[in-house]
């Protein structure tokens, strides 16, 4: 019986890309297709996929905030986070909302079928480069503030970081005004600071703001 996958990821022509890829390989099927948290989460329910492959950076709520309700519906759920961004600190996100595996869209097309397959038989699944930024991350013994954070934090982070308003954010994650008001304030004490402009300059010394405020970034 073939591998049943849910694509999630917001640009169409890379969804057929890699809807393309995947099939060429026996004993995978792309059985659905989203593009965003809300479709995918909804997608999800539909199509009960074997294993869901997942962006991040997605307009509204991402990927990993994705990964978390996913979870929560259905703690069984083998799910694959597959974007552009190398980074130990997402990575540990990802995981710590769930999901089982972690590949960069650098990464050589065969190592996201491998994953796919690891994933799926419940074999955990990162690519060189994750492999790589996380055994630096050990090694110097980097312990960040964001690590303090919690999936849906990072998530706001992120949309606060991407210039998005407190009714933009309260909108994507179905939250009062005054939630993500008070998911702001929480953000800034874990990381220690005190107004929005310290919160952007930290997140610069962190390497996250390139990153998490670039519009196209995928």
């Amino acid at each position: 019986m073939a591998i049943r996958v849910l694509l999630v990821d917001d640009h169409a022509v890379v969804r057929e890309g890699y809807r393309r890829l995947i099939e060429k390989h026996p004993g995978i099927d792309v059985v659905a297709e989203a593009d965003g948290a809300a479709s995918g989460y909804e997608a999800f329910k539909k199509s009960n996929p074997d294993v869901v492959v997942v962006d991040i950076s997605m307009p509204g709520r991402g990927g990993i905030d994705l990964v978390r309700q996913i979870r929560q519906f259905d703690a069984t759920a083998r799910v694959l986070i597959f974007t552009m961004h190398a980074s130990a600190t997402y990575a540990q996100q990802a995981f710590r909302a769930g999901a089982r595996g972690y590949v960069t869209k650098s990464s050589p097309p065969e190592i996201l079928v491998s994953a796919i397959r690891d994933v799926f038989v419940g074999r955990p699944a990162l690519c060189a480069e994750i492999n790589q930024a996380i055994a630096t991350s050990r090694l110097c013994d980097e312990v960040s503030a964001v690590d303090e954070l919690s999936p849906r934090e990072f998530e706001i982070l992120r949309m606060i970081l991407n210039a998005k308003s407190t009714d933009e954010i309260a909108s994507a994650f179905n939250l009062s005004p005054k939630t993500v008001a008070n998911y702001h304030y929480e953000i800034k004490s874990k990381l220690r600071v005190r107004s929005d402009i310290e919160l952007v300059y930290f997140c610069m010394r962190q390497g996250l703001v390139a990153s998490l405020a670039e519009p196209g970034a995928a």
